[in-house]
This record gives structure tokens, sequence and C-alpha cells, in this order.
């Protein structure tokens, strides 16, 4: 008899249903435009065993602007889901102000030592970790690559988006990197989509010869619309992700932040299974590329020099 209750109790057990941990996906700006961002970070989870819906439960949430992320992480927080992936410093910023017990994952921060959301690299400290690429240095590379492409820029636009942030300090970092490039700067502050054409317009006006394009959940969601406004007024731009390039931008420097995305799916999985992201070290993209749209070059009616070709990852043609 107790054999045969040992042997209930067992199966019932081994019937019970895998917990599925719910993980909430926060997006800033919309949901479609960061499609490419959702599969890598399901392609990482696939990779480390989880199935939706058997072990696993993406729960998204996005705000059209970065204003409405309190509101729409607020949610995520009383859902009590097992842990946040905040992609970037905007999403971050919000998701910390929210709660201080619910793991934060982030794949793609500007720089969160500067920004406070760790307290360093090496032991973040605190309920927040992932992956990041250090923002301040890259802009000024950006900088550096976009003077070699345009030698005779001598006025660049720099498009900020006032609820980044990361932007404040990297703002610093292009004036500074100007200044050593012989370089004039016009900040343009931008908060939502409807701000973009008046700052192209107002770039125009000012007879900038180009633009950096500080990247953003703003300037990715927007990419077609910053596309179309650097044709209409036919300003060189340099953006901070690839896939502005690929929506028609004219240069990208950046590390490749779909991979970085796959790749917080470790950090994920490592949370799950008991791993505390006060003690899991915060990992840096060390891999950068140059991609260049020669056809935008074209319809811009620019030649990109033969030495900046060279240094190309990729050449759209």
């Amino acid at each position: 008899m107790l054999l045969a209750l040992a042997l209930l109790t067992f199966e019932a057990r081994a019937q019970q249903p895998a917990k599925v941990h719910q993980i909430g996906y926060l997006i800033s700006g919309s949901p479609a435009s960061f499609a490419n961002r959702v599969e890598a970070l399901r392609m990482g989870l696939r990779d480390l065993g989880y199935v939706e819906g058997k072990n696993i439960a993406l729960v998204f949430r996005s705000a059209e602007t970065a204003d409405r992320l309190p509101e729409v992480v607020a949610d995520l927080v009383r859902l009590n889901v097992d842990v946040i992936f905040a992609t970037s410093s905007t999403e971050v910023e919000a998701a910390r102000r929210a709660t201080k017990t619910i793991p934060i994952v982030f794949a793609t921060h500007a720089d969160p030592v500067s920004l406070g959301h760790v307290a360093t690299l090496a032991r973040p400290g605190g309920n927040i970790t992932g992956l990041s690429m250090l923002l301040t240095e890259l802009v000024a590379k950006e900088l550096e690559i976009m003077k070699q492409a345009l030698p005779h820029m001598t006025r660049i636009g720099v498009l900020l988006t006032v609820t980044a942030p990361s932007h404040r300090p990297a703002s610093h970092a292009v004036e500074a990197a100007a200044q050593k490039l012989g370089v004039q700067v016009l900040t343009v502050p931008v908060r939502t989509p409807e701000d973009l054409d008046r700052a192209f317009a107002m770039m125009a006006r000012e007879r900038v010869y180009g633009f950096l394009a500080v990247a953003s959940p703003l300037t990715r969601s927007q990419r077609a619309l910053l596309a179309q406004l650097s044709r209409k007024h036919r300003l060189a731009g340099m953006f901070g992700t690839r896939e502005n390039v690929e929506a028609g931008g004219l240069m990208s420097y950046a590390p490749d932040l779909v991979d970085l995305t796959r790749r917080a799916a470790a950090y994920i999985d490592k949370i799950l299974k008991g791993a505390k992201p006060a003690d899991m070290p915060v990992e840096q993209a060390s891999k950068y590329e140059l991609v260049i749209n020669l056809k935008t070059a074209k319809t811009l009616g620019i030649t990109i020099p033969p030495s900046v070709l060279l240094q190309a990852d990729q050449v759209i043609e």
C-alpha cells in the first residue's frame, strides 16, 4: 500500500508542468521596428533550451515615446515578471525607477557605470546587469570617421534625444572630439518623432554639412523617417546602428546590436537558474562595424574616399 502511494506521488510530481518563467520585454518605440531584436533574443533563449509557452513567456510592453515608459514598466512590475529585459539606457532608467527587486537585463546600454545603473562593470552590485558599449568613446570615433569621409566638413549637426539618459555625456564627448577635429557643432535636441522634421529644417537653415544621430530608441525606431529627411535636405548622416544605414542612411559605426541582444539571453538564463545580477559582470562590446550605403552617397552627391571604403566592414551598393 505504501509503495503504491509513493509511486502515485512520484507520478503526480512527474506530471506537473514545468514553471513558465515570465520575461518582461520593455520597448521604447514601435514594436515593429524592433522585430530583429525580438527575434535575436528569442533565438538566444531557444539555443539555451527555452520554448515559448512551455517553460518561458515573453511579455511585451511598449511605449511610443520614452515619456510613457514609467506607465508601461509599472505594469510589468504588477505582473511580477521574473526578469525585465530593458535593452538600452532609456528603458533601464524607467525600469530602475520602478523596481529594486526584479532583475533587469540590458543588451545595448550606452554607459551603465557613469549613469549609476551599476556600481562597476566587474560587480554591478544591484538588480541590473547585461551587455554594454561605451557611447562616449563611440560617438567620438563616429565623428572622426565622418570627418575622414567628408574632409571638407566644418560644421555638423548633432541629434540628441533628450529622453535618453546617456546623451548628456555623449554630447560632451562629441564637442570635445569636434574641437580636436576643427569642426563646429550645432546641437539639435529632439524628444519625439514629431520633432525630427523641425530638427532637419533647422540644420538645413544653419547650413551644416552633415549630422550625427546619436543612437537611441528614437533614432532606431524612426530610421526610415531619418533616411527620408536626410535625402530631402541633402544632409549626410552618421548613425549609431547599421539598421539606420540599411534603411537608407549614409553610414554607421557601431557594435553588432542584434548579436548583443542574442547574447543577453545567457544573462536571463543564469538569473532564472538562481544567479544574482549583483554578481554578474557587465560585458562590453569588443567588435565594431563600419557600414556605408553607397546608393545613398550617390543620391546625396557625395564621393566617399577610397581610404574610408577600405575601412568598411560592409558596403551597400
